[in-house]
């Protein structure tokens, strides 16, 4: 399919740990987009009502037990992304970590198996890095330093919905990048290992 046809939808979550077998989602964020244009009334962000030890969160991201305390369940939060996620291509920074995360939610609340393709800027910006016989740097590929080198503006950060839109406008820089134009198929960049295919439950 020609990349101007697809349906993306950028999603960032808030975690506690960066490790997946500790993590917990404090909050989720995300945003559709088509043929390079963000789809604005598309943006969701909730909090997560979590009891879950923090760790660094507070500090990073705001979000402190009084903020949480007032947040929706998570299950609820799941299902309405399980739906949103349906037709579109998942576009995360750092897929491996979110979908990990996300598959471990999907079995707790036992939410029916969904197949998804899945497009990750950092992936695609280690590919680009490499080919440039690029040395990374410590955190050369996070988010900010990014969206810097594809020549986007500074983007607030630590909030999973402002993360999901910076992600969002990343994968349009690094498409055009890459020389994708609308009449391309997506699938050109498959050997970028930036595109693949993720099963989320059991």
């Amino acid at each position: 399919m020609a990349s101007a046809n697809l349906d993306l939808l950028a999603v960032d979550l808030e975690l506690t740990s960066l490790q997946v077998e500790d993590a917990e989602i404090t909050s989720i964020g995300w945003v559709a987009g088509k043929a390079n244009s963000v789809i604005l009334d598309s943006s969701y962000y909730r909090l997560i009502k979590s009891d879950a030890q923090l760790g660094q969160s507070p500090i990073i991201h705001g979000l402190t037990p009084d903020l949480l305390n007032k947040g929706e369940g998570l299950n609820d939060v799941v299902e309405a992304l399980r739906s949103a996620m349906l037709n579109h291509v998942l576009v995360f920074h750092n897929a491996m970590l979110d979908l990990a995360v996300l598959n471990k939610i999907f079995v707790r609340y036992r939410l029916p198996k969904i197949e998804v393709v899945y497009f990750d800027t950092l992936k695609l910006a280690l590919y680009l890095l490499e080919k440039r016989h690029t040395l990374v740097p410590q955190r050369g590929v996070s988010l900010s330093r990014c969206r810097a080198r594809a020549g986007l503006p500074k983007a607030p950060a630590h909030n999973a919905l402002d993360d999901a839109l910076a992600t969002l406008e990343l994968c349009f820089a690094q498409q055009h990048e890459m020389g994708l134009t609308k009449e391309h198929a997506f699938n050109r960049l498959i050997h970028t290992h930036a595109i693949g295919w993720f099963t989320l439950g059991k």
